[in-house]
């Protein structure tokens, strides 16, 4: 039994819970992966990869709360925990020890292009079920163009 009750109806909070879920599943292990990078990437453009890794871990954790906030918000209880993004988390694996510069940065580009791929679907299915939710996708997912953008700028 649900302890918060929301206005949708339970079709259209099944496909806005699912997408809420996605959504959280991704940004915590993009800011896990980010802060991996982060730790491990040598070379000559260390220090702005590094600093750029931060910014986008910042931008994950802050969507993740936000995201999860709203799944408690239409009473559906968010699912954070290590096992949970492990078993479900659409970014590929990062490899353990240093990651070249260049390395560091392609893994950003291709994650960040997987995310940004799941997310418009997310806002598309959100549209007509939940626009508050759609609208937030929106939002963060321009934002993570925005890091797809810089990290592809740095690999050019």
């Amino acid at each position: 039994m649900p302890v918060v009750k929301s206005t949708l109806s339970d079709e259209d909070l099944t496909v806005v819970g699912n997408a809420l879920q996605g959504a959280l599943v991704d940004l915590v292990d993009l800011s896990l992966v980010a802060k991996q990078v982060h730790w491990n990437v040598v070379g000559p453009r260390f220090r702005s990869v590094h600093l750029q890794l931060d910014e986008v871990v910042d931008t994950a954790r802050q969507h993740a709360d936000t995201v999860a906030e709203r799944a408690s918000a239409i009473g559906v209880s968010p699912d954070g925990r290590a096992v949970t993004i492990a078993k479900t988390s659409g970014i590929g694996e990062v490899s353990d020890g240093w990651i070249k510069d260049g390395d560091a940065v392609q893994t950003l580009v291709t994650g960040l292009a997987a995310i940004i791929e799941r997310m418009r679907e997310r806002i598309n299915a959100t549209g007509d079920p939940d626009p508050v939710t759609q609208d937030i996708l929106i939002g963060l997912t321009a934002e993570l163009e925005k890091h797809h953008w810089m990290f592809q700028a740095e690999s050019y």
